[in-house]
Formats: structure tokens, sequence, C-alpha cells
């Protein structure tokens, strides 16, 4: 696996697929590994594909700490010019597309597009706090309650009843198992945090908002809607889901962002 030296971090990285570059950014909790694995088999066919570990997630290593969104959005910068692919398509997911907003208004020389999939402007929104507290409660006192509350919240009620009580049980205990907690929570402080009003407004790259019908973390009347409201002439498309979009409905996901790619170059 590819490392790279960035922003206090040494940034592993994954490189998939031949074509025009993408770079995929996961959200809160994620990694490179973990966040996009319903997509990555049909995007490498036709585009090479940068997947990256910001520093406090999968095998990136930093030296602990509050995590900085400039930092996060230099080391997602220099992975993507580390792995060769000149200008790049980003999608970010989530915290992801926070990182990818802020990347975007200040490296829009790197940039073709921007897609910031079920993000948000800022997360001063009283509800979104009160989600982000109990998260942060919950990774201190009760790991497996948090567990469940994300597996509640992540996904649609729709997409949930697709599966027995068997595959949900081995699905918690597995996530429960594999999370790196201390991860978790420093990126969670960092959600408390986040703000990029005046960065989405200074966006000049072609960029296409999505935001995911039934997202029970940053609905997206409060949040993706607003977004797009911001960043000047971006597109707006929602998807039929909850939040976690890249695993409920992938493909649905690729057939929005694809043209979007091809006709912004």
């Amino acid at each position: 696996m590819p490392y790279v030296e960035a922003a206090g971090a040494r940034v592993a990285y994954r490189v998939a697929g031949s074509g025009p570059g993408v770079v995929l950014v996961h959200g809160t909790g994620g990694s490179a590994e973990t966040s996009w694995p319903e997509m990555i088999d049909r995007l490498t066919s036709r585009w090479t594909v940068v997947r990256v570990d910001f520093a406090g997630s999968g095998d990136s290593v930093d030296g602990g700490g509050p995590l900085d969104l400039a930092a996060l959005a230099a080391q997602v910068v220099a992975a993507a010019q580390d792995a060769g692919v000149g200008r790049f398509h980003l999608l970010g997911f989530s915290l992801g597309a926070v990182i990818a907003v802020k990347i975007a208004a200040d490296h829009p020389d790197k940039l073709l597009s921007v897609v910031p999939l079920a993000g948000m402007l800022s997360s001063a929104d009283p509800r979104l706090q009160m989600q982000l507290r109990l998260w942060r409660h919950l990774i201190d006192s009760d790991r497996e309650a948090m567990t469940r509350l994300g597996m509640l919240t992540c996904f649609s009620p729709d997409y949930i009843a697709r599966f027995d009580a068997g595959t949900l049980e081995q699905a918690m205990a597995d996530d429960l198992a594999g999370t790196d907690w201390d991860a978790l929570a420093r990126q969670v402080d960092l959600d408390l945090t986040l703000d990029v009003t005046q960065e989405a407004a200074r966006i000049a790259v072609p960029a296409l908002v999505i935001g995911c019908r039934h997202d029970q973390i940053v609905p997206p009347v409060r949040h993706a809607r607003v977004l797009a409201d911001r960043i000047p002439g971006a597109l707006y498309a929602e998807l039929d889901c909850g939040h976690c979009a890249p695993f409920e409905v992938p493909d649905a996901l690729i057939d929005l962002a694809e043209p979007f790619w091809r006709k912004s170059g």
C-alpha cells in the first residue's frame, strides 16, 4: 500500500483502475477499505480510483490529538498528487463531503469537479449537535449501544428490513469489534466543530451536491440542500436512501455521478 507524508501524518491510500482520476473521501468512522466496497469494481472499470485514509482512519498514522479540517484536506490532496492522477474528480461522503468542500475552495487547480454526498455547511444545527454529543458519550460509555444507534440512523428503514435478525446481529458484532474507537472519538470531536460556510461560497469548479432523502444524521432539507444553495452554480440531486448511500444504493450513486464527471471533463 502506498503512503505519502503530509500535514503531520503518514497517509495511506489505495489506487486501482484506469482512466480519468476519481478521488473518494470517506466519512466519520470509515476508511478507504471499508467505505466503498459496493462501488469499487464498477468505478475501476472506467476510472483511476484513489481512496484515501485521512489521519485517524484506516492505515494512516499520525501523532494523535485533535484533528484539523485543513490538515485532512491537505492530506487528501497530497495522496492524489502522489498517486499521479493529475486533476481529478472528488467525491466526499459525510465528513468527507466537508473535506471535499474545503479542497474545492482552496485547491481549485487540482479538481475537475466536486461531489459532496450527505454533507453539510456547518454542524452548528442543534439537532446535529445533540446527535454528535450522544455519539461522543456512547463512545466512552456504551460502545454496543453506539453500534446499534449507528445501524439505526445510517440506513433507511426499508434497507434494514431486507435483513433477518441474525444478519443484523452479526453485522453489529463485526462493527463493534472492528471499530477503532479512539479514532472515531477524534473524528466526532472534529464533526462538532465543522463550518465550511465561507469555503462553499468560494467554490468555482463544477459541483453536484447529493442529499439522501431518508438521512437521519444530516437530513437534506437542513443540510445538503442548504449546502447546494451556498455553492455558486451547484447542481442538486437526491437519492432515495438513508445516510450511507455508498452501501445502500451504490449503483444509483454511480449513475448520478458518472454523467456529471464526464460532462465536467
